[in-house]
């Protein structure tokens, strides 16, 4: 069964890496580099917001996955965020308390400042906050093996979250536990991504040239922006709701038993994780057992004493 005792989780996320390597994984291999002088120039740009938009990354995803370990109790992201195609990011970030770290564009004395900045800050906040139990490093370098080896060391629990075909295989080895981003909950498969890219080019096209660039910066700043739950309009809480307990669910399907059987307790615990302002009375429901149960196509209720019991549909 999922634990509900506390661990104290500490989430960095190489941000650039994890954007980079994810735009490969849809787009192929080293479509990034290709590309990159069109993103800089203008991502804005009818094609290149398409590609972007396909190869977005879901930053809810990383931290409601690390949240299932824990209370967050710190959240980094590193990355020039100056760059448009960082900054597209920044609503979804700052929405989700991440802390945004500034790396100013890297020169030929400033190589790897990401990785430096990242594990000395990690080192130190180690020994700052000695009650961490827990480190996520979600980057796909090979420099990362020596942070994730003095975490290990240092008796902290090091979890490894990259994207799979770009992340080194030392750095999976050096992890407690290593998650690929492709598999978290939440996270669309890849073949869907493929097949609905051809639609969102056949839409852009449609549109007179003028309009799609006076339209294109709000679309892709949606598509790349994530809504928190008070954020969401009335209308939509229920099924934000039922999107939290899905995921939260399938985070712990591990976790469970056998037969992936969770207390109820500990999921409530995780999705107040995953979103501090989800309330079931909010919702209409007298108790989380309620509104569990009002989501019978999403999850499956078993009384078991006094516990109550809850899995994914079968």
């Amino acid at each position: 069964m999922m634990n509900a005792t506390d661990g104290r989780v500490a989430v960095y996320l190489d941000f650039d890496n994890i954007v980079m390597s994810w735009y490969d994984r849809v787009h192929g291999r080293n479509s990034y580099h290709r590309d990159r002088a069109r993103i800089a120039e203008d991502p804005t740009e009818p094609e290149i917001a398409e590609r972007l938009a396909a190869a977005t990354v879901d930053v809810g995803a990383i931290l409601d996955f690390s949240a299932s370990y824990g209370t967050l109790v710190l959240t980094r992201a590193y990355a020039d965020w100056s760059s448009p195609v960082n900054a597209i990011y920044r609503r979804q970030l700052v929405g989700r308390a991440v802390d945004l770290v500034q790396l100013f564009p890297a020169a030929a004395y400033a190589k790897n400042g990401a990785d430096i900045r990242l594990a000395v800050d990690a080192v130190e906040d180690m020994f700052r906050l000695p009650d961490l139990t827990h480190v996520a490093i979600v980057a796909g370098d090979s420099d990362y093996v020596p942070l994730a080896q003095r975490c290990r060391r240092l008796g902290r629990l090091v979890v490894g979250v990259g994207v799979a075909g770009s992340t080194a295989k030392s750095l999976a080895a050096a992890c407690d536990e290593f998650e690929p981003y492709d598999t978290l909950p939440g996270v669309p498969a890849l073949e869907q991504k493929r097949r609905d890219e051809p639609k969102r080019a056949a839409r852009a096209k449609k549109a007179p040239e003028p309009e799609q660039e006076s339209e294109a910066p709000p679309v892709l700043e949606e598509e790349l922006t994530g809504l928190t739950f008070g954020e969401t309009p009335p209308e939509d809480l229920h099924a934000v709701a039922s999107s939290l307990l899905e995921r939260a669910l399938r985070v712990g399907q591990d976790k469970g038993d056998d037969q992936g059987w969770l207390y109820a307790s500990a999921v409530k615990q995780h999705i107040r994780r995953m979103d501090p302002s989800f309330s079931e009375k909010a919702l209409g429901y007298r108790s989380f057992n309620d509104f569990v149960r009002s989501r019978e196509n999403i999850a499956d209720v078993e009384e078991a004493g006094h516990e109550r019991l809850v899995r994914l549909k079968q």
